[in-house]
């Protein structure tokens, strides 16, 4: 079932991502600085994954995971960079989306921590290409991930609460979903292979805040 179902569910979620966030650029392109940025996150999102996916995919169609190793590993490099990037620019959206200035502090402490998130990922300590990798270096890069995400949850929350937006009134959901589904499966994965499973919601999560501001776009700015 997964040789089937998993492929189908990866390239949709990866097709339906890029193609909003293409649409989202074209449409908002000299006209919204917020829908630009979140165009361009989506595509960031849905590119960086695909290094990762569709390994995945060519694995689960061949001869199975074994055998793609290298490349899995580097798709997971990859895709964690990516999904810093993401969390950057889903910052910059919240600034415009709120008129927000002012906050150097804040700014300066999404760019350490996405800083220290990257620099992380490139030490060769991780042994992305290897088929057990330590765990404890999965723990130590998502630790400034997680330091991350938090602030971004709150700003979201706070944000759409005191403005009443009701368009991004779950955006902040969307976050809280995404590191609840993704943090146990760097942690327990390896020993419960079935934690894995999270992944698929955890997509969905994804899949789900790049429509909120789709379906905004579309309510915001009509043809």
């Amino acid at each position: 079932m997964q040789t089937i179902m998993e492929p189908i569910f990866d390239v949709a979620y990866l097709v339906s991502v890029i193609t909003i966030g293409i649409k989202m650029i074209r449409r908002s392109g000299g006209k919204s600085r917020q829908y630009t940025l979140f165009g361009w996150m989506a595509v960031i999102l849905g590119a960086g994954d695909s290094f990762h996916l569709v390994p995945r995919i060519i694995a689960l169609c061949t001869t199975g995971f074994g055998d793609y190793v290298v490349p899995l590993g580097i798709g997971k490099w990859v895709t964690s960079v990516t999904m810093t990037i993401f969390y950057v620019l889903i910052y910059y959206v919240w600034r415009e989306r709120y008129n927000i200035t002012g906050h150097k502090n804040l700014t300066v402490s999404v760019y350490l921590l996405a800083g220290i998130r990257i620099a992380l990922c490139m030490m060769p300590q991780n042994r992305w290409t290897v088929a057990n990798p330590p765990l404890s270096w999965g723990i130590y890069r998502n630790i400034p991930f997680a330091l991350l995400g938090l602030p971004i949850i709150v700003l979201y929350f706070r944000s759409a609460k005191t403005q009443n937006d009701r368009a991004f009134r779950w955006m902040w959901f969307t976050i809280v979903l995404s590191f609840g589904c993704y943090l146990p499966v760097v942690l327990f994965a390896e020993t419960i292979p079935v934690i894995g499973a999270l992944m698929i919601p955890k997509t969905c999560a994804y899949l789900w805040a790049v429509v909120i501001g789709f379906r905004a776009m579309k309510s915001e700015m009509p043809n």
